[in-house]
């Protein structure tokens, strides 16, 4: 347990986008989507003191180029934070943006922050995974790790290996629900009010992106039911039951009990525990299951006592292995209200607080839940959860 309350304070982050040359980022600097968040947070509280925030952590799994140099720091900078204001960059692949909230928001616990920003960026057009990486031969050579652990949709195909039960029809029916979700979600308003509209330039000219481009309603079963498979002939994994490969940021204000009451903030949520796992990195979707089982236990609750579920769909199955094995329903109503990464994207680094953000909204239309937690499996074999305390609970 923390020693001292930490606050998520709010949260935002830009629109998402496909990445690669037909995407509305590809002119768009990975360092200015983050700058972009951060001031777009910065003006929802025009009144808070720049010169308190404590630190800047920004994530980003290809640390390299417009995402290298220690972006937190340079991204500080670059909006308008004064230079007393240090920052640092971290990598934790996929929970990166998780990760750069849960060390923040320990030296918050611990009492040496009072209030800071944490997020993640990733410009998977520019920086594809992987790109530039130099994994040492030892890791097949002397077989630490099967060829496949570094393709994450090889890892996914296995989890289909692994629970035949989880099939395919069963991945394409839970991504077909999450693309309707999310479409219902901005149908109702509850995505937009997080968004920061983001100006991109393009052959055709300017324009303002303000809305997830990688989403796509009218997804149906027949639709996507004989969609190629690219990780093996006659797989499992398609482009309909994964994520797409996307660009985006996100940034969040989290603050300790004092800087709470010194600055007038209204917190949304209170980090309860969070905790993070290894898992066999040929099956890596699955390491949200031992993170999440972590996180109760040190919580002193269990998943009975979670109102509400948001889970990375980096793939369908990965997401399905979770349910099952914490004895849910595929449609549980308790999880990704509002839509997933098969919808929206994940752009890797970002993802963690784009699932704080909608999980903080969630809570706000839901004051008869206390608990809810987010979590993500994460590349090379691991799992990173945090629960969290509604701070709206009208128990």
């Amino acid at each position: 347990m923390i020693s001292k309350d930490v606050y998520f304070i709010d949260g935002v982050r830009t629109p998402f986008g496909r990445a690669g040359e037909k995407g509305v980022y590809w002119n768009t600097r990975a360092d200015d989507l983050v700058v972009k968040a951060m001031m777009g947070l910065l003006d929802r509280h025009p009144d808070l003191d720049k010169a308190a925030i404590d630190d800047v952590a920004v994530a980003a799994t290809t640390q390299t180029g417009d995402q290298g140099l220690t972006i937190g720091r340079t991204s500080a900078i670059l909006a308008g934070l004064p230079e007393s204001v240090p920052g640092f960059a971290i990598d934790r692949m996929c929970a990166g943006a998780m990760t750069a909230v849960t060390t923040t928001g320990s030296g918050i616990g611990v009492g040496m922050y009072d209030m800071v920003l944490a997020g993640g960026v990733e410009h998977m057009g520019r920086h594809p995974m992987g790109d530039g990486a130099d994994p040492n031969p030892r890791f097949l050579s002397e077989k630490l790790v099967d060829s496949d652990a570094l393709n994450m949709g090889c890892t996914a195909e296995k989890i289909h290996d692994r629970f035949p039960h989880l099939t395919k029809e069963r991945a394409d029916k839970f991504a077909v629900g999450s693309q309707q979700k999310a479409a219902k979600a901005y149908e109702e308003g509850f995505i937009q009010k997080d968004l920061i509209p983001v100006s991109a330039a393009s052959d055709s000219g300017w324009q303002v992106v303000n809305r997830d481009e990688p989403m796509r309603p009218e997804t149906t079963m027949e639709g996507i039911s004989d969609l190629k498979t690219p990780f093996r002939p006659h797989g499992r994994v398609t482009a309909g039951n994964a994520s797409p490969l996307t660009d985006g940021a996100t940034i969040s204000l989290l603050a300790g009990e004092d800087a709470v009451k010194k600055h007038g903030l209204k917190p949304k949520m209170k980090m309860v525990s969070f905790a993070f796992a290894g898992v066999e990195p040929e099956i890596m979707g699955i390491g949200p299951i031992p993170s999440t089982e972590k996180a109760l236990a040190k919580a002193g609750i269990g998943m009975d006592d979670i109102g509400l579920i948001e889970i990375n769909e980096a793939f369908a199955i990965q997401v399905l292995s979770f349910i099952d094995h914490f004895g849910l329903e595929d449609d549980d109503p308790r999880i990704n209200k509002y839509g997933g990464a098969i919808a929206f994207g994940h752009p890797l680094a970002s993802s963690g607080v784009r699932l704080m953000n909608q999980l903080a909204s969630q809570f706000e239309n839901h004051p008869e839940v206390r608990y809810g937690l987010t979590t993500m499996c994460i590349g090379l074999g691991m799992g990173g959860t945090v629960i969290w305390e509604n701070t709206g609970w009208r128990g």
